[in-house]
């Protein structure tokens, strides 16, 4: 049991945040009272008391973001920060960094959320509302919205309400004809966009133009025919399988990384993964290793060229496929740039006499493999028990120890860097 004493009016605002901070933690273990009417009640209370600090979080979270400090901690943008540093998903980061941004322009929502009057989640629809919108726009909008708030529609009809003021406002300005983005784009380069799926599949747009199409239709028409009278795949199905078919060259160039175990290809049930940690089932990657063919990937010196010395700057192919292998994402614990689109880092500087060997490697962001340059001491090296190296993220040397977060005196690493974060 802890006991907090605090002079509301002489605290500073540190020595507030840490008093609720020890409220709350008491409050998360207590059991919740017999009386379901007490309950409700209780919740209600506590609901209206979160909203209200979700006003301060709002306004730490903007000075953060107008200052840039979330850099100086190792972090690209405050959005990463929010995500990596206190785990928020992203849609609660996006949620709170509009409402962060928006703030200054929206006095009415600002000063009803801190006085307990606006739910946050009014607040945020309406801040997500003006987003797009000029100071003029905004002030009006803020009015209105906060006008069908206090009449008792739903957040959710607000948000409505909102994006019609949008299309309003875009017709009196002459915007709503704007062309689309596919169309911004024109017709006279070829362009493709792709999003992935949540099973690992991919869904195709895009344009071809004259010259692009002909060498298309030269290259996949004669191997989207069917492939005899028993042949029932549309003209869409052929072409994707022909498609498939050019890329891989046979089986020969393929490109496609699938990691599973022996025991996978030859009928075991343990699943395979893309480079990037999409799950395979054992069946698909069979069905893929018998269309591409099986080449072993090598860790370690062999067949494959992993190690290159001092002699060679830049990794090669082959190392590159293996890194991709070990590390689905940046090695900076928390960050999420796939392994696949980060640059290759010798793990202590090459400069400094790392050579390019596959076990002084490892895969990092571009953002990160900067920051890492400019400041060593804010990257904590190990590695785990798979041989992958991680970073993790130390706070600056002028905050370890002022704000609770590094060791006694502010020296020296932790035995653990997460205490950093504690």
């Amino acid at each position: 049991m802890h006991s907090v004493t605090v002079d509301l009016e002489a605290a500073s605002t540190t020595q507030l945040v840490n008093a609720l901070s020890v409220i709350a933690t008491e409050l998360a273990q207590r059991e919740a009272p017999d009386s379901a009417a007490v309950c409700l009640e209780l919740t209600e209370t506590l609901a209206a008391a979160s909203d209200m600090q979700e006003s301060a979080l709002a306004g730490f979270i903007g000075r953060v973001d107008a200052a840039g400090e979330q850099a100086r901690w190792g972090y690209p943008s405050t959005r990463a920060w929010l995500r990596s540093r206190l785990g928020m998903r992203e849609s609660r980061a996006k949620e709170r960094l509009t409402l962060a941004r928006q703030r200054h322009r929206l006095p009415q929502v600002a000063e009803r959320l801190a006085a307990g009057e606006l739910s946050y989640g009014y607040a945020t629809t309406v801040a997500d509302s003006v987003a797009r919108l000029d100071d003029t726009d905004c002030a009006q909008a803020e009015t209105t919205l906060l006008g069908m708030a206090d009449q008792g529609f739903s957040a959710g009809k607000v948000a409505a309400f909102g994006r019609r003021i949008r299309d309003v406002i875009a017709e009196r300005d002459g915007t709503e004809d704007a062309p689309d983005e596919d169309t911004k784009r024109g017709y006279a380069r070829s362009w493709l966009t792709t999003t992935r799926s949540l099973d690992g599949g991919r869904y195709v747009k895009g344009w071809l133009n004259p010259e692009d199409a002909a060498i298309w239709d030269g290259t996949l028409a004669p191997l989207a025919k069917p492939a005899g009278p028993d042949d029932r795949r549309d003209v869409a199905e052929r072409t994707a399988a022909a498609l498939s078919s050019v890329l891989s060259g046979g089986h020969k160039a393929s490109k496609v990384t699938v990691i599973c175990d022996l025991e996978t290809l030859t009928g075991g049930n343990a699943p395979a993964r893309l480079t990037d940690g999409t799950p395979i089932p054992a069946a698909q990657a069979r069905r893929i290793a018998l269309a591409a063919g099986v080449s072993p990937l090598l860790l370690g010196r062999g067949n494959t060229p992993l190690y290159l010395g001092y002699r060679e700057r830049f990794a090669s192919a082959a190392q590159r496929q293996v890194l991709e292998t070990l590390y689905p994402s940046c090695a900076v614990r928390g960050c999420e740039m796939p392994g696949t689109l980060c640059e290759v880092d010798h793990v202590h500087g090459w400069a400094l006499g790392s050579p390019t060997d596959i076990d002084q490697l490892a895969l990092t962001c571009g953002w990160h493999n900067r920051f890492k340059h400019t400041s060593p001491d804010q990257i904590h090296i190990t590695k785990d028990p798979d041989g992958r190296y991680v970073y993790r993220l130390l706070p600056p040397a002028d905050a370890r120890g002022a704000t609770g977060s590094g060791p006694p005196g502010g020296t020296g690493p932790p035995d653990d860097p997460l205490d950093w974060a504690a």
